[in-house]
């Protein structure tokens, strides 16, 4: 079986990060708590003069890099891998990619070691790409083709709207809902 997996906020808690630095550089600013988050996008929850602020925080450099860990997430990868399954990290660059990309590859590699690095796919078009399933935190995943993976919603709260897929509330659930 080919299992994709996403890396940000599936893997890695770019989410937490984000709220962490936020509430560091800008005590005195709103952000909307993660619990009550409604939008797969931050910025489109938050107000409109916020949005530089929020991209200077993600697109700073070491800041994909030094992102911890989801419980669970990097131990789930390895046992899929030692069951026999090709497992690939399918994540999309963000659009302000100069740190991202390579900060990416580096994180895998820290958390997973460099032959994981070799199963990093970086593509803003999931549709495109070959697998049996992919587990992934954004609540619809479009692009130029009808995806052949069947799409395995990891929980978040904006994407709760969602009741026709499959759903993993954390890694705890995974023998439940992948049934290995």
């Amino acid at each position: 079986m080919i299992i994709l997996v996403d890396m940000d906020d599936v893997l890695a808690d770019f989410d937490g990060e984000m709220y962490r630095r936020w509430k560091e550089k800008h005590p005195d600013k709103f952000i909307v708590p993660p619990s009550e988050r409604t939008k797969f996008y931050l910025r489109e929850e938050m107000p409109e003069e916020y949005g530089d602020l929020i991209k200077e925080i993600y697109s700073s450099p070491g800041f994909v890099e030094n992102l911890p860990e989801i419980p669970g997430g990097i131990d789930a990868v390895k046992e899929f891998s030692d069951l026999g399954h090709q497992v690939f990290i399918c994540t999309s660059p963000l659009i302000l990619y100069r740190n991202n990309v390579l900060e990416k590859y580096l994180w895998v590699e820290k958390h997973l070691g460099t032959e994981w690095t070799q199963r990093l796919i970086l593509t803003r078009d999931k549709t495109l790409i070959k697998g049996d399933i992919l587990i992934d935190d954004k609540p619809e995943i479009t692009g130029s083709k009808t995806p052949e993976w069947e799409h395995i919603i990891f929980d978040r709260s904006y994407n709760r709207y969602v009741k026709d897929k499959k759903r993993m509330s954390g890694w705890k659930s995974k023998q439940e809902v992948l049934g290995f």
